[in-house]
C-alpha cells in the first residue's frame, strides 16, 4: 500500500496557496512518483494539470508572490512559476477528461494524477502498481514514437530510481531506436547529460547503447569502449583514495558555465571516436560547447602519451601540462581504464596536485610588457613565443631572476633579429 503523506502531497509545503487551484485540478509526473517512492527533494518540482486558464492562473500567482513567470508552450497552454525554492508548472488538460491527458505521457509511473482537494489518487494505467514492482512500463508505443527522447528518458528513469525495463517496453525501445536521431541535438545532449552525471548512469548508458539507441548519435562507438564506462566510476574512487584533493577536482565542472564534470567528459569519450577529426564532428552534432569540445579533444589527443609513454624531460611535461591542465584529472580517469599502472601515473599525479609546481603552474619572472619595454620589441606572437621559453628556462634551472630573463631573452632573439 502506497503512503500519501509525501511532502510535494501536501500543499502546506507548496509555495502558494491552495486556494489559488480550481477543486479538479491535480499534480502529477515526477512529483508524485517521488512521493509515493517516499524519494525527499530539496527542492520542489511540482506539475498541475487544470481544467481550464491554466497561463492565466499561472500569472496571477506570479504576481501575487512576485515570482517568476514564463510561458512555455503558448499553443498548449503551459506556463511555469519559479519560486525560491520551487518551480511550479501549469498545464491546461490535454483531452476532455484527466484520463484522456495521462494517457498521453510517457511511463506509467507518470501517469499518476494526485487531487490535493480530495487527496486521492487518480491512477487509470496502475502506475502504482509498477511502483511497487519497481517496473518502467510505456503507457504506449505511439507515446514513445510521438517524442522519441523519451526512448532515452526510459534508461534514465530506470536508473535514478533503481527499477528494471518492463520486457514489453525495452523491446519498443530497440525497434523505435533509429528515431532518436530525429530528436533535437539540444534535448539528446540534455537527456544524455543525466545519465553522464549519475553515479548510477553508467550501467544505463551501456543497455542503451547495446538495444541501438545511442549508436546514432555515436557511430563510431564500439563494445569494448563502451563496457569499459562503469569502470570510470571505480577509477574515480581509487584515485580519490589515493589522492584525496582529487575527489574535488573530478566532480568540478570543466567550466563554471558548463554542466559537464571531469567524470562525466571521461564517460563520453568512452562513446566517441578514438580519431579525433570524427570525434569532433559527433561531439559537435550534439551542440557540445567550444570549451567541452577543446577538453574531449586534449584528452584524445595527449591519451597516447600516457598509453604509449616514452621519456619526458620538463620541457616535454611543461608543454603536456599546458595542454592537458584543466582536463588532467579526466585523463588520469581513462588512462586507468585503460590498464595503465596507478604507479606509472603517480608522479604525474604528484606533480599535478603540488600548487608550486612550475612545470605544471609556471610563474614567469619577468611580464611580457616589461620585456618589450627592456628589448624595444613590438606586441606580437613573438612575445608569447619568448615568454614560453623563459618559462621553459626557468624550470630548467636556468634562469631565477628578472636580470637573467632579459639576459636569455637577448640571446634566445639573436638568430631571429636580422
Amino acid at each position: 500500500m502506497l503512503d500519501l503523506t509525501g511532502a510535494a502531497l501536501s500543499p502546506e509545503t507548496w509555495p502558494f496557496d491552495l486556494e489559488w487551484l480550481p477543486e479538479e485540478t491535480c499534480l502529477v509526473g515526477g512529483a508524485v512518483r517521488d512521493s509515493l517512492l517516499k524519494r525527499q527533494r530539496d527542492y520542489l518540482d511540482l506539475d498541475f494539470v487544470l481544467p481550464e486558464k491554466a497561463v492565466e492562473t499561472a500569472r496571477q500567482i506570479a504576481k501575487f508572490y512576485d515570482a517568476g513567470f514564463v510561458v512555455l508552450d503558448a499553443g498548449r497552454q503551459i506556463a511555469r512559476v519559479v519560486f525560491e525554492n520551487a518551480t511550479a508548472d501549469f498545464a491546461q488538460q490535454e483531452g476532455e477528461t484527466l484520463h484522456l491527458d495521462l494517457k498521453r505521457r510517457d511511463f506509467t509511473v507518470n501517469a499518476i494524477a494526485y487531487n490535493p482537494f480530495t487527496q486521492t489518487l487518480i491512477d487509470p494505467l496502475e502506475g502504482c502498481q509498477d511502483l511497487q514492482r519497481q517496473l518502467i512500463r510505456m503507457v504506449s508505443a505511439k507515446n514513445l514514437a510521438d517524442d522519441p527522447l523519451r526512448l532515452l528518458r526510459a534508461y534514465r528513469q530506470a536508473s535514478q530510481l533503481g527499477f528494471t525495463l518492463d520486457r514489453e517496453t525495452q523491446n519498443t525501445l530497440i525497434r523505435l531506436a533509429p528515431k532518436l536521431r530525429q530528436v533535437a541535438a539540444e534535448r539528446v545532449r540534455m537527456e544524455l547529460g543525466y545519465l553522464l552525471n549519475l553515479p548510477s548512469g553508467s550501467e544505463a548508458l551501456e543497455k542503451a547503447w547495446k538495444d541501438g539507441v545511442l549508436t546514432g548519435w555515436f557511430p563510431h562507438s564500439c563494445a569494448e569502449r563502451v563496457t569499459q564506462v562503469h569502470q570510470v566510476d571505480w577509477m574515480a574512487e581509487e584515485l580519490s583514495d589515493r589522492w584525496p584533493q582529487l575527489r574535488e577536482y573530478f566532480n568540478q565542472p570543466i567550466l563554471a558555465s558548463q554542466p559537464t564534470n571531469r567524470i562525466s567528459l571521461a564517460k563520453l569519450i568512452l562513446f566517441i571516436s578514438p580519431e579525433v577529426q570524427n570525434a569532433e564532428a559527433e561531439l559537435k552534432s550534439l551542440k557540445l560547447s567550444r570549451a567541452e569540445i577543446r577538453a574531449a579533444i586534449a584528452v584524445l589527443q595527449r591519451l597516447p602519451d600516457i598509453l604509449y609513454p616514452q621519456q619526458m624531460d620538463l620541457r616535454d611535461q611543461y608543454f603536456f601540462f599546458q595542454a592537458i591542465r584543466s582536463v588532467f584529472p579526466t585523463l588520469m580517469l581513462l588512462a586507468r581504464v585503460r590498464g595503465v599502472a596507478l604507479e606509472a601515473i603517480a608522479p604525474l599525479c604528484d606533480r599535478y596536485l603540488n600548487p608550486n609546481d612550475p612545470v605544471v603552474y609556471p610563474q614567469p619572472p619577468i611580464a611580457g610588457n616589461t620585456l618589450i619595454e627592456s628589448l624595444n620589441l613590438s606586441k606580437g606572437k613573438l612575445i608569447g613565443q619568448l615568454l614560453t621559453e623563459i618559462q621553459i628556462a626557468q624550470i630548467e634551472g636556468k634562469v631565477s631572476t628578472q636580470a637573467e630573463a632579459i639576459q636569455f631573452a637577448q640571446h634566445w632573439l639573436k638568430p631571429i633579429k636580422p
